[in-house]
């Protein structure tokens, strides 16, 4: 994880790793479900699958998780997060990711705060494959032309 240590974070908050997600990935709770699904998504990113566990509800998660190094995760786009109504909290975002094209996931994911700590329990994903032609913007969030950028 040293490597990790003074880059940007993946959930594009601007903010360093080891003072954004990293800190959650070493065991301090997410306060809010933002906070946890930002750092799901930079563990899918930096494949800590242990993490993702962990942060998965025991109702819902799946008998096994690994890793998955063909998906390079690009960019994290949070387009709405609700205000926390009890133990229970949405959020929607979409993912940016290349997997042999450029894909993206829509979610709405379902957070539920117990024992002290919030839970990913599911969502409503949705899972587009994008066609982009070489002119437009790259879906990483560089602002560049794809061709000068991740297409390049």
């Amino acid at each position: 994880m040293t490597s990790c240590l003074m880059t940007r974070c993946p959930c594009g908050s601007d903010a360093m790793y080891e003072t954004c997600c990293g800190v959650y990935h070493q065991g301090v709770a997410a306060p809010t479900p933002e906070a946890l699904m930002r750092s799901r998504y930079s563990a899918f990113a930096l494949d800590l699958v242990d993490y993702l566990n962990a942060t998965w509800h025991s109702s819902t998660r799946p008998q096994t998780l690994a890793p998955d190094p063909a998906t390079q995760w690009k960019r994290l786009s949070i387009e709405r997060a609700s205000a926390p109504v009890g133990e229970q909290g949405t959020v929607h975002f979409k993912a940016f990711f290349w997997e042999g094209g450029w894909h993206v996931l829509e979610e709405v994911s379902r957070f539920v705060f117990e024992a002290g700590r919030w839970y990913y329990v599911d969502g409503d994903p949705r899972l587009d494959k994008l066609k982009l032609g070489r002119n437009e913007r790259c879906p990483c969030g560089s602002g560049r032309k794809l061709k000068a950028c991740c297409g390049g």
